[in-house]
């Protein structure tokens, strides 16, 4: 079930240069979603989980939800609470990942690359992603991800964000001046 997360902080963001979850993994792009608590947004990931679970389990599924809650691997769907990351208390956590790379584009729809600067970890983004339930190595619900829209800045997590180029002094050109003053 496709569904649009609009204005959500981004963590974590695999966008640009797929990589492995862990060593012997297969690389994908990825990114974690943050989501407020008891938000409208954070009732439609509930009820769209809800419908592929019903779908995929139709006599069993508030069984398997139950039971794979919790399980990172399992779920993608997480309470931030139980994560000692920056910026995740009061959140749910929405896992994300594609094999292929999703689309990236600023606010007014034009492609970002990694050399933009843009999506960072803990800029506001919207993205367009998947939910699916799967039963093969086990039960579980898991999301593509489409795509990300740069949507504006926020304070960065960890790693922050390269400067921009009006963070420093136009120095003009032809006149050099003693590097160290």
């Amino acid at each position: 079930m496709k569904i649009t997360l609009k204005n959500v902080r981004l963590s974590f963001p695999d966008l640009f240069e797929p990589r492995p979850f862990k060593p012997g993994d297969a690389p994908k792009y990825k990114a974690t979603l943050l989501v407020p608590k008891g938000s409208d947004q954070a009732k439609a990931v509930d009820a769209a989980i809800a419908a592929v679970a019903k779908e995929k389990w139709p006599k069993t599924w508030e069984k398997v939800l139950s039971s794979i809650k919790g399980n990172a691997n399992k779920f993608c769907w997480q309470d931030g609470d139980t994560k000692t990351y920056d910026g995740y208390e009061g959140m749910m956590a929405f896992s994300a990942g594609n094999k292929a790379r999703p689309t990236v584009i600023d606010r007014d729809k034009s492609p970002l690359s990694k050399d933009d600067g843009k999506p960072y970890a803990g800029c506001y983004v919207n993205a367009v992603v998947e939910i699916f339930a799967y039963d093969n190595s086990g039960n579980g619900i898991s999301a593509s991800l489409g795509g990300v829209q740069f949507v504006k800045d926020g304070q960065a997590f960890a790693g922050g964000r390269p400067a921009s180029a009006d963070e420093f002094e136009d120095l003009g050109v032809g006149e050099e001046e003693e590097a160290f003053v």
